[in-house]
């Protein structure tokens, strides 16, 4: 399935960025009037990574395991 390969896919980068986030921690700060937040910066990663985690559950779907009984 393509969509759960680009999902994965998707988890690998974001599970990658937040641990170079939160290896190499950097404080808030502003530039000319821009600023940048890296609490909200590592909070975004995380919320990404639970709704792919969640969107991949959902497309695997429910299973059931069938098994076979013998009736004597």
């Amino acid at each position: 399935m393509a969509a759960i390969d680009d999902i994965n896919s998707a988890i690998d980068n974001l599970a990658a960025a937040i641990k170079a986030a939160t290896l190499d921690p950097k404080p808030n700060y502003t530039v000319d009037g821009q600023s940048v937040s890296w609490s909200d910066y590592l909070h975004n990663l995380t919320t990404k990574m639970n709704t792919l985690m969640t969107t991949r559950q959902n497309l695997a779907g429910p299973y059931q395991r069938m098994l076979r009984v013998k009736s004597r």
